[in-house]
């Protein structure tokens, strides 16, 4: 039924990843089951048969950029939409089995991504370990775990489900990095507004037309809506064929977004609206604050402006 909150998700695994860690960010996921997918495609595809309700995959991350396979998903497969994003802090530790020594250390256990985004601190801590590159987080710590390695550069919430003694935490070389989650579920009506929301789309252009992309820019520009994110993926067609995906700022229930979804439709070859969805809050926002609307862009000018015409085209005059 529609507005009836999620029960059953399913998450990118395996357990004891940060896909699982941010997860449980979401209350009512909390309150509901959570099954681990092997991956992205498996987790998507499992929403979108009816056997779960929700779906969270990794979107993109400050460090290695956009995650292709959840936009090519996006993109190509039946339509999803976007309910809830998640923003988490990617905190790497280094667990290894209670008892451990830290100079007796050896073999270190890492998604390759983990050990990349770590480099500088295992070559100032660990510089004669051996790094053996394993499928996932989670794998890397139940590998330390079971005595595989002598440690794992994991997820807090991978440690801590294999029972595994920290020996160092924070060892990512950027501290502030982090990683956007998309919380996906079947199309319906999305969440009402909030006041500080974003609207996901993906973009094809007519690729025959001359300026088409600036076309694009310019229907957003003009009507004041904030462009917080483009990036584009090939469409699989011929090479230089692209679709764009792109967030901003608002709301499809806002007049002037939706004004900018009409214009969009006109001069585009195709738009896959991707949702609307409360942007991610953090704890401390003092410094967070939506864009606003430049003078005469906002939502009650667009509303007079509107109220103006329909008093013109009665026949009044003031």
């Amino acid at each position: 039924m529609p507005g009836t909150p999620p029960t059953r998700y399913v998450y990118l695994g395996p357990e004891g990843t940060f896909a699982e860690q941010a997860l449980r960010t979401v209350p009512a996921a909390e309150r509901g089951s959570r099954t681990p997918a092997r991956s992205v495609g498996e987790a998507l595809e499992s929403v979108r048969a009816g056997e779960a309700d929700a779906a969270l995959v990794p979107m993109e991350n400050s460090i290695g950029g956009a995650v292709g396979v959840t936009l090519d998903e996006l993109a190509e497969g039946d339509p999803l939409v976007i309910t809830r994003e998640v923003i988490l802090p990617v905190e790497f530790v280094l667990g290894a089995r209670p008892g451990t020594d830290p100079a007796g250390v050896r073999s270190v256990a890492a998604h390759p991504q983990a050990s990349t985004q770590c480099r500088n601190w295992l070559r100032a801590h660990l510089p004669d370990a051996t790094v053996v590159d394993v499928l996932s987080n989670g794998a890397a710590a139940a590998g330390a775990a079971n005595g595989e390695y002598d440690a794992a550069i994991c997820a807090p919430i991978g440690a801590a489900r294999h029972r595994l003694t920290l020996l160092a935490d924070k060892i990512a070389d950027h501290p502030d990095a982090v990683t956007r989650f998309a919380l996906l579920s079947r199309p319906g009506p999305p969440p009402p507004p909030t006041g500080d929301d974003l609207t996901s789309l993906a973009v094809y252009i007519a690729h025959d037309r001359v300026g088409a992309l600036l076309s694009v820019l310019m229907e957003l520009a003009v009507r004041g809506v904030n462009l917080t994110r483009i990036e584009s993926r090939p469409t699989g067609e011929a090479l230089g064929r692209y679709v764009f995906f792109l967030d901003c700022t608002g709301h499809v229930a806002d007049v002037r977004l939706g004004e900018a979804l009409q214009g969009l439709r006109r001069v585009c070859a195709e738009v896959r609206f991707l949702g609307s969805y409360p942007r991610h809050r953090w704890a401390d926002a003092a410094g967070d604050r939506p864009v606003p609307a430049p003078a005469g862009l906002s939502d009650t000018d667009y509303t007079d402006a509107a109220a103006w015409l329909a008093r013109l085209r009665s026949g009044e005059l003031s």
